[in-house]
């Protein structure tokens, strides 16, 4: 049992069931969270600040999560990266550069804030999805959730999807 007490019945995971996935959000951004990853939809007139505050409820709540991407550049491009406080994973010589992949750690804020800018600029095209991979469990879904529901106006329980018997046993 987590050991943070609630208010919002609604949001409480009944064990010994397995969580299957855990929907939150508003018109404008929504989160379907699992035990390894938060997957988040931004619409595209999401405001900066709550860009900012989703990122950083979730640096709160587990500083482990990070984001991946790749990227193709020149090598001096790299290091620039770098300088943003993304980790180097791996790069590779490819047709029009490098092909560099990175870690986006939530522990660092340099990173998170820049990976809010990265956000923004694709939100100028278009609605944009990120994954999040974290180590998340009961306790720390509903602590997001009320992390968010705290600091984000209008923000709500969508759904709590339970794994079946035959589906846990897999």
């Amino acid at each position: 049992m987590c050991a943070q007490k609630t208010q919002d019945e609604e949001a409480i995971i009944y064990p010994p069931q397995t969580l299957g996935s855990f929907e939150m959000g508003r018109n404008d951004v929504n989160l379907i969270c699992t035990y390894g990853k938060i997957a988040v939809w931004f619409g595209r007139k999401v405001p900066d600040y709550i860009i900012a505050q989703i990122l950083i409820g979730i640096s709160k709540v587990d500083q482990s999560t990070v984001h991946e991407f790749e990227i193709i550049c020149n090598f001096d491009e790299i290091t620039e990266y770098e300088s943003k406080g993304y980790t180097l994973v791996s790069y590779g010589k490819t047709a029009g550069g490098y092909r560099v992949n990175y870690s986006i750690p939530f522990s660092n804020k340099k990173a998170l804030f820049h990976l809010s800018k990265f956000i923004l600029e694709e939100l100028q095209k278009g609605e944009t999805r990120k994954d999040f991979y974290w180590n998340g469990n009961d306790c720390g879904i509903q602590r997001l959730y009320h992390e968010f529901k705290s600091n984000i106006e209008n923000w709500e329980l969508k759904t709590i999807n339970y794994k079946t018997e035959s589906q846990a046993s897999k």
